[in-house]
């Protein structure tokens, strides 16, 4: 479960790191997976479940398929992805957050190209309208994660705040469906640097973005978020469509821990 300290931190600063969660072969092993599937999907094959992004912005240095490829969602079913997402010590630090039945709902694999742009200021239940909150976002590092290379920043006690209105990037680059808060001081941001398996354990309404990746290489990581069991997604209701990327599945029941015992 929780320790004290990140109990204390998730309650301060709406976040907390774990370093070493994961060793870099499952790392290698992630990157290597997705790197497979935006392969085949170049090559016009079936991916089950999976969607692609491309990157907005043109890369003229991108010459193999995932140099082209900004995200991959909806991995949280697949293969090495759906094993990391199940294993026990990482559910019972997100149990120890929003209780004993959990749902996955979202996963993204982000690539962040040589030359990618950073993402904007945001909190992510701006793109969760949910019947309950907070969600809970874990970041793992699949690649160090440098300024050179466009690590994280985040607002440390923003969690505390409501959602906040997001308007249009101030850079039209921006990546796909990405808004911007425009109508708060960021000033107390906080970097965030972190080594292949670390992972960063974040509050839904923490504020942060990431800066360009002016770096040779990558800069990846992989992102899941969950929910308490029996969340309502209303996105049909608020922009009139399902939302393509959130895919529901439980993996926590009080029944399974029980039987676990």
């Amino acid at each position: 479960m929780l320790s004290a300290e990140q109990k204390r931190e998730w309650n301060e600063r709406g976040f907390f790191i774990i370093r070493g969660f994961a060793d870099e072969a499952l790392c290698r092993a992630m990157l290597d997976r997705v790197v497979e599937i935006t392969r085949l999907d170049a090559r016009g094959g079936h991916v089950d479940n999976v969607v692609v992004m491309p990157e907005k912005k043109e890369n003229s240095e991108a010459r193999e398929p995932e140099e082209f490829i900004a995200k991959v969602f909806r991995l949280h079913r697949d293969s090495v992805f759906k094993e990391f997402v199940e294993r026990k010590d990482l559910l019972d630090l997100i149990s120890g957050i929003i209780g004993p039945e959990i749902d996955c709902f979202l996963s993204q694999f982000i690539f962040k190209n040589r030359g990618a742009m950073g993402q904007p200021w945001h909190q992510d239940s701006f793109y969760f309208p949910f019947d309950k909150t907070p969600q809970v976002g874990v970041w793992l590092a699949v690649t160090k994660a440098t300024l050179e290379n466009g690590c994280l920043h985040v607002v440390p006690g923003s969690h505390q705040e409501p959602v906040h209105a997001h308007g249009k990037p101030r850079r039209p680059e921006s990546l796909y469906g990405y808004m911007e808060i425009l109508d708060y001081d960021m000033s107390s941001a906080v970097q965030v640097l972190m080594e292949p398996g670390d992972l960063l354990v974040f509050h839904s309404h923490l504020m942060h973005c990431s800066t360009d990746n002016e770096s040779d290489g990558i800069r990846a990581a992989m992102v899941w978020h969950f929910t308490p069991a029996g969340t309502i997604d209303g996105t049909l209701e608020r922009s009139g469509y399902k939302s393509p990327v959130n895919d529901f599945m439980p993996v926590r029941r009080v029944a399974q821990t029980e039987s676990a015992r």
